[in-house]
């Protein structure tokens, strides 16, 4: 068995669940917990833990995460997002990255139509609210909701404009669930 520190491949042995839960890196099977990573192994004495600590971890969501996404499509209860980036890191996506957003959990007031929230093709930014069974986003806060958006007429870039946005070119008036931000955001 190993002692801890030692860098470890899939599939190794790396410790029994009489002595250590798995952890992350790890999984168990048949009383006997297996790397499923390449890492360092860390046996946590203290809290009874075995984990695979990889020096290069993949990119993966968790709940409370914030991240950037494009809508791709509106539904009457909810919309479909594509998430292309998790703020504050560089490196791509390695999970699911299709999400939904119900329409509840769009705007903090009472919204009823989606479409006057979001539109298609519109550049969010989002908290990640559930990743089981699936991916599953919220724009509710201040600092969350569209950030970019193109007028759907001549695809100009809308501006900000009172609580809403504004095509200079088309002088169109939409409304959207803003992020506080909006258009100060570099994509």
């Amino acid at each position: 068995m190993m002692t801890g520190n030692e860098l470890v491949f899939p599939g190794d042995e790396v410790a029994v669940e009489e002595e250590y839960y798995a952890s992350d890196g790890t999984f168990a099977e048949n009383g006997v917990i297996y790397a499923s990573q390449v890492g360092i192994l860390e046996l946590d004495d203290k809290d009874c833990v075995a984990r695979v600590v990889t020096p290069n971890p993949p990119n993966v969501l968790r709940e409370g995460d914030i991240v950037y996404a494009i809508v791709a499509d509106i539904r009457n209860t909810m919309a479909t997002a594509d998430v292309v980036a998790k703020d504050g890191v560089d490196r791509g996506l390695g999970c699911e990255t299709y999400a939904t957003i119900h329409v509840s959990k769009i705007s903090p007031g009472y919204t009823d139509d989606v479409s006057k929230e979001l539109r298609k093709g519109d550049y969010i930014r989002a908290k990640v609210t559930g990743v089981k069974p699936s991916l599953q986003l919220t724009t509710k806060d201040d600092h969350l909701g569209v950030i970019r958006s193109l007028c759907w007429r001549c695809k100009s870039e809308l501006v900000k404009k009172g609580n809403g946005l504004y095509c200079n070119e088309c002088k169109y008036s939409v409304t959207r669930k803003l992020a506080d931000d909006y258009g100060d955001v570099i994509i």
